[in-house]
């Protein structure tokens, strides 16, 4: 049913300890990565989170079709001859990956939640390096566990994907509101913010309206087939991964089965009606699914937007 981390290729706190093995996982993660930024996500990344503005660079003759707005009226005076002014986006921007490393991140039915979130920053971070902006990483768990701040290049960007294999947790729980109020602290400048959760926890709203209201924040959840639905078998052993606590249910139960569906659909209605009412940004992920489609979706809604 669940899938967790081979004991013999990962530490107790569920990341890679066999260095050869972190390195053929990483290899294989930005080579995977850097195909789909080069194929699908560099663009649309571009589109959805432009530069800081935009500063003249040239002026050229007027051409058909261009915005009359544009025109500069001095130099086309001084030359007897239409000149628009063209300029370029102030591109640079800076990018920080806030990922969960507690205990519930080291679960997964076909795929680890944890491995899900390397996946989706590895897009993140060489779509960044393809348009030229500093990615950073902050790894918590109930406390901040790792930070790397914010650089350039690609070299950077598997820093912060071997990071992501290698670091071990000191916290199991979550504390969301500590993370973010770190991001406050140490990102002065307006900063792209993707934070990567199952997002459990409590008390993070506040933070989370903090943060939007200064930064481009976005919460990508990531989820898995077994947090919405049980599967129908006999006797369930269920171990909360952050406190320790077991417990046993009859999956045979038919109606127990379908409260608990009906509960776990009714916390994620409402969890997307409170971010709406937020206004913060938000992508639903699933380890049982593809990630293109839900990040090109986000991408594009997001575009429209701005």
């Amino acid at each position: 049913m669940s899938r967790f981390p081979d004991d013999d290729a990962v530490n107790g706190a569920g990341y890679l300890q066999d260095p050869k093995e972190m390195s053929r996982r990483v290899r294989k993660l930005e080579i995977k990565s850097r195909r789909l930024v080069n194929e699908l996500f560099s663009g649309e990344y571009h589109s959805s989170f432009k530069g800081r503005g935009i500063e003249f660079s040239h002026v050229r003759e007027y051409q058909y079709g261009d915005d009359v707005r544009t025109i500069d009226w001095n130099t086309s005076a001084h030359k007897d001859d239409l000149y628009v002014k063209m300029f370029t986006e102030e591109r640079e921007r800076t990018m920080m990956l806030v990922l969960d490393g507690s205990g519930s991140m080291l679960f997964g039915s076909d795929l680890l939640k944890k491995d899900l979130a390397a996946e989706v920053s590895a897009i993140l971070a060489f779509s960044a390096v393809q348009n030229n902006d500093k990615v950073g990483l902050l790894v918590f768990s109930d406390r901040v566990e790792t930070y790397i701040p914010p650089r350039k290049g690609r070299a950077h960007a598997l820093v912060i994907l071997n990071e992501i294999f290698s670091v071990r947790q000191s916290g199991r729980k979550t504390d969301i509101d500590a993370a973010l109020s770190f991001v406050r602290r140490t990102q002065k400048r307006k900063t792209i913010v993707f934070l990567l959760t199952d997002l459990l926890g409590s008390g993070y709203e506040q933070g989370m309206k903090l943060l939007n209201m200064r930064h481009e924040f976005v919460l990508i959840h990531l989820g898995d087939p077994l947090d919405l639905q049980l599967p129908r078998s006999a006797l369930l052993d269920l171990v909360d991964p952050e406190s320790g606590e077991r417990i046993t249910v009859d999956t045979r139960s038919r109606g127990l089965v379908a409260r608990y569906a009906a509960s776990r659909q009714h916390e994620r209605e409402e969890l997307r009606r409170e971010l709406r009412r937020m206004k913060v940004d938000a992508v639903f992920l699933d380890t049982g699914q593809s990630i293109i489609g839900g990040l090109n979706a986000f991408f594009r809604q997001r575009e429209r937007k701005i």
